[in-house]
């Protein structure tokens, strides 16, 4: 039987990740509601957005507890952007000298420290090409991104620009800074696909 992947649709850029798995032909739905979570899936893609607003929604709707269940027990998730920030189990704001890390978190699940909008409004935007560990060369597009900025012992560095982590793996978990849903390069959904 092939995976099927929910991905989460509460908020962001959900729709291209769809729009990816269809050119794969990878089964998928649409996860908004606790009620979805009922629907048989064995894969989840967190997408990018706004990644306050995604947590909030998703404890609101009574999601964010039981997809942390789910990722804890293995599944294989992939989270781009604000979804790297849904998994980091560490999150500093933009621009905070001290480094101090935010109470708060919200799967947690993905043992990194992330700034969030670590490049800033004047770069908020960028796309380049760069090595992806086991893949190749990528297409790299940032839209306000995180950085990675501390991983823990089991996270394996799968990218990096400048010096600076944008992709990791740690077990199923597979995470990047950049969006590879809005290229037609489909190698990272692949891999996340084949975990």
């Amino acid at each position: 039987r092939r995976p099927r992947i929910g991905v989460v649709a509460v908020q962001g850029a959900f729709a291209e990740h769809a729009a990816m798995l269809d050119a794969l032909g990878e089964p998928h739905f649409e996860l908004r509601c606790h009620e979805d979570m009922e629907r048989p899936f064995d894969r989840l893609i967190l997408p990018g957005g706004e990644s306050t607003v995604q947590g909030r929604l998703l404890r609101d709707e009574d999601m964010l507890e039981p997809l942390r269940k789910r990722i804890e027990a293995g599944m294989p998730v992939l989270g781009t952007c604000a979804g790297l920030i849904l998994l980091a189990s560490r999150i500093i704001d933009a621009g905070a000298n001290d480094r101090t890390i935010r109470p708060e978190t919200h799967l947690g699940t993905l043992d990194v420290t992330v700034e969030r909008n670590a490049y800033g409004r004047q770069l908020a935007s960028f796309a380049t090409t760069e090595s992806f560990e086991g893949i190749g060369t990528v297409s790299m597009r940032f839209i306000r991104a995180p950085r990675i900025i501390e991983t823990g012992d089991d996270v394996i560095e799968l990218a990096h620009i400048d010096g600076t982590i944008v992709a990791v793996r740690q077990g199923s978990q597979i995470a990047t800074a950049f969006h590879p849903e809005l290229d037609d390069d489909t190698h990272i959904h692949e891999l996340f696909c084949g975990l």
